[in-house]
């Protein structure tokens, strides 16, 4: 092992070390490799640079501490016990991996204070990093150096930069100019298959300076050459900073350091024993001798002061500066926003208009926009399509983050987790669009904005094979069941105007929930004409025309553009004289967190039902029952003038009618 320049700090960095093996070796399995070799860099940046306060974790403006090598997640456990979080005591460390703990695999979104996402799947606490350093920058344009000017952080290792998604957040982050986003490569050459020469060739540091980021090299375990590159990264304003750190996974193990075998296996008490001896290490399992955990506690106590100068500098700012940034730290919205969404449905209603619900998201936007300045759009190079741009946004360009419209480029995964990290940040509410069947790309981004519980908006357009002449490729089939299977995920599909307001409220409504709005191309009727300000919506589905001339025999279920064909359907069997409902399901996962009684009301006691939607039957099967029948979709689509296709898969007005009089047979 090479001698350490600070054996002081190196004896700080063996705490982490140590906690980690431990806890590993307890639960027999983790992955010790990544906090063993990074250790010394996150003794140096905690010691040295980090702004914190253990006791006030969720200080606006701390510096943010990202762990997008996830899996080391023991290295991020081990400094929150040893700065003195709360909820990190060291019996969690003890139950590292064990159902229930505050300490899983990986580290996870509220699980405990000081874990600011979710992460893992490698790549996403990169891009998360992005969105989390873009939202400083753009508070910070907003509110001044006074009230927000803080860093972001980001450790990363060999397999962060091998997915896909780094390179789309690494080339924003660079185009965007973020000066105060660090990332930190953990260089050990070592995955879980064996040497990274194995899989990857890429000049990584290269790769870095061609998307305009400033890159130093280093030897991961001098501290004085870590705590020199990040006061020269810290100097550099105009480029996000990458630092390349040459390390040793696992390090201080006799034997495993440096192997594929320090990755993710426990280390075993012999391999233990063998690094107590390396590394001077005489204190027992998961103790950490008095002196050394006194200094962790005094770092984490040390970003009081600052805290509390920040606290000052806040009650002195002016007062309607003060009051915004309050507002909106604290996640409240504007208390007239709903007079936004109020005008938009009396333009609806007045004007009578056929409208895709694409330009009706947009024409909500235009209004919402001047109500809820924190609104952050976005759009994956789909701007005109996607309808995400309101008429008043300004672009935030590269060092100019005065704006509030985000040009994302072709990066559909890279811009969803980017914004994760604008949501998790903090005064900020960020919404991006693409087309529907890009949700794929998107996805697991998506799903970690679900699991976090985080108000991301994904505005998802062209929603079914009602996109025509783009053909089955760009016509999302499976998308819509796809995403209702994502639990906690709030998948909108709006049937006109109306209701893409109504949604639009009860995206905003709740601030702990994902959610995805899924927006035609095509236009399609108001259905919704009366000028009431219920938001009928919001309880995710709800009788839209009642059953008339009796008890109701039969209920239509429908979404999105498909609505207006159960209407038409519904004329045509109530002249029959069949009593027909038809029920609008704009979000079927609010639909079932209703009651019992409200959700038998809507659907009716009837077992005879069609639910009807250009997509594939999946997430209908649950209404409909043995006898229900189901109009959509059964394989991809084909290219074509978007009524030839609906016709040529038999989603019409004439096809719900057969498939009723088929389900009433069956009843």
């Amino acid at each position: 092992m090479p001698a350490p320049r600070d054996r002081h700090l190196r004896e700080m960095a063996n705490c982490i070390r140590f906690l980690s093996m431990d806890a590993v070796q307890q639960a027999k399995s983790g992955h010790p490799g990544a906090p063993m070799g990074m250790a010394d860099i996150a003794a140096v940046l905690f010691r040295d640079f980090m702004q914190f306060d253990a006791a006030e974790p969720h200080w606006i403006d701390r510096d943010r501490f990202i762990l997008s090598n996830g899996h080391g997640s023991m290295l991020l456990y081990s400094l929150l016990y040893l700065t003195g979080y709360k909820d990190m005591p060291v019996e969690e460390l003890k139950r590292f991996r064990q159902v229930g703990s505050k300490t899983p695999g990986h580290p996870e979104y509220h699980h405990a204070d000081g874990i600011e996402l979710t992460t893992g799947p490698l790549g996403q606490g990169v891009a998360e990093a992005v969105g989390m350093a873009l939202a400083e920058r753009i508070m910070n344009a907003q509110f001044g150096n006074n009230l927000v000017n803080h860093y972001t952080y980001v450790f990363m290792g060999d397999g962060c930069l091998m997915e896909g998604i780094s390179q789309e957040a690494i080339s924003l982050a660079g185009h965007l100019k973020l000066g105060r986003l660090i990332a930190f490569w953990d260089n050990n050459s070592i995955s879980i298959d064996g040497a990274t020469s194995l899989a990857v060739s890429d000049n990584e540091v290269e790769r870095f300076r061609a998307s305009g980021w400033h890159v130093l090299e280093i030897d991961g375990h001098d501290t004085d050459a870590i705590r020199e590159a990040i006061v020269t990264a810290r100097s550099v304003t105009d480029k996000p900073s990458m630092i390349a750190c040459r390390t040793v996974i696992g390090f201080g193990f006799p034997t495993k350091a440096g192997t594929q075998k320090a990755h993710s296996d426990a280390p075993g008490e012999e391999e233990i024993a063998g690094a107590r001896a390396i590394l001077g290490w005489n204190a027992p399992p998961f103790v950490i001798p008095e002196d050394l955990l006194a200094e962790w506690r005094t770092i984490g106590a040390r970003g009081a002061s600052t805290r509390e100068a920040w606290v000052e500098r806040v009650k002195q700012a002016p007062e309607k500066l003060r009051q915004e940034f309050e507002r909106r730290n604290e996640g409240k919205l504007p208390e007239d926003w709903r007079s936004a969404i109020a005008a938009a449905r009396e333009e609806f209603v007045r004007d009578g208009k056929e409208l895709a619900t694409r330009q009706a998201s947009g024409a909500v936007l235009n209004h919402l926009f001047d109500a809820i300045p924190e609104l952050l759009g976005g759009s994956a190079d789909l701007t005109p399509s996607n309808n995400t741009r309101a008429k008043n946004q300004v672009e935030v360009k590269p060092g100019e983050y005065n704006g509030s419209y985000i040009h994302y480029g072709v990066r559909e995964h890279g811009m969803a987790a980017a914004m994760n990290g604008i949501a998790l940040h903090g005064g900020l509410i960020p919404y991006g669009g693409t087309f529907l069947c890009f949700s794929d790309y998107c996805r697991p981004a998506i799903r970690l904005a679900a699991m976090m519980d985080i108000r991301t908006i994904f505005v998802m357009t062209h929603d079914s094979i009602g996109l025509g002449e783009d053909g089955p490729t760009h016509q999302p089939v499976e998308h819509l069941s796809a995403l209702r299977a994502i639990p906690r995920l709030a998948v909108f599909r709006p049937g006109d105007a109306v209701e893409t307001a109504e949604c639009w409220e009860a995206v905003l409504d709740n601030p702990r929930r994902a959610a995805l709005l899924a927006l035609s191309r095509q236009p399609m009727p108001l259905l919704r004409q009366e000028s009431s300000t219920e938001n009928r919506s919001a309880r995710g589905g709800y009788v839209l025309l009642e059953a008339e001339g009796g008890p109701r025999k039969l209920t239509l279920m429908a979404t999105g553009s498909e609505l207006h064909l159960a209407v038409e359907a519904r004329t045509v069997l109530q002249n029959e004289g069949v009593p027909t409902a038809v029920v609008s399901m704009p979000c079927a996962l609010i639909f079932n967190e209703q009651d019992a009684a409200y959700q038998r009301a809507v659907l009716g006691d009837t077992l005879a039902r069609v639910a009807v939607e250009a997509a594939v039957q999946m997430s209908w099967d649950r209404y409909l029952g043995l006898q229900g029948r189901f109009v959509g979709m059964h394989g991809f689509g084909e290219s074509g003038k978007i009524g030839d296709v609906y016709k040529k898969f038999d989603i019409t007005a004439e096809a719900v009618v057969r498939a009723a009089r088929d389900s009433l047979r069956a009843v």
